[in-house]
């Protein structure tokens, strides 16, 4: 069976990620749970840094300026199941236990799940790697104590995130909002 595709529709244009759910079956199932309930949808891009990356997903970037964008996550208690039928509950503060299984490089185009460097402090929060930031993947702890797990990656409109990529920021912030109407799972 084909790995799921999320489709992006964003004020900037459309593009498709491949959800590695065969890879990463936590991660991708709870990045699909949040898209299947809506969390994401009006949401807007938070932090992009031209040459590195875009950062998505805080629910408290509904408000664009929000000085709280960047700090929140899905609610506590709220679950989700994995394609073995295992039940995850999101805890301490929406957050997820860290899936650090597979050794898939932060490429660009790769979506990789945020966290605040703390283990199993992922929860909504992703972004998507602009340049190869290696120094991000998991396993490399000689280059940097980061440690974010790759679960998707761009294969249709990676011309729309390379635009985003480039639009003007305050402090990481766009000055135009750059909002996600919605994405939908296919």
């Amino acid at each position: 069976m084909p790995n799921p595709k999320a489709v992006f529709d964003t004020t900037e244009g459309k593009f498709t990620a491949e959800i590695l759910l065969d890879k990463m079956p936590l991660t991708a199932s709870n990045f699909i749970d949040l898209v299947n309930t809506g969390f994401y949808n009006g949401l807007h891009f938070h932090r992009v840094i031209d040459g590195f990356m875009l950062q998505f997903g805080c629910p408290y970037s509904k408000d664009p300026k929000s000085s709280r964008a960047g700090t929140g996550g899905p609610k506590d208690g709220t679950s989700f199941k994995t394609p073995d039928g295992k039940t995850i509950t999101r805890k301490n503060g929406g957050n997820i236990p860290d899936e650090l299984t597979q050794r898939i490089s932060n490429e660009p185009g790769t979506l990789s799940m945020a966290n605040t460097g703390e283990p199993n402090s992922g929860g909504s929060q992703f972004f998507i790697n602009t340049v190869h930031n290696d120094f991000l993947d998991w396993w490399r702890s000689d280059l940097s104590e980061s440690q974010h797990p790759v679960f998707g990656r761009i294969v249709e409109g990676m011309d729309v995130v390379k635009k985003i990529g480039k639009v003007p920021t305050r402090d990481d912030n766009p000055i135009k909002p750059v909002k996600v109407n919605s994405i939908k799972i296919e």
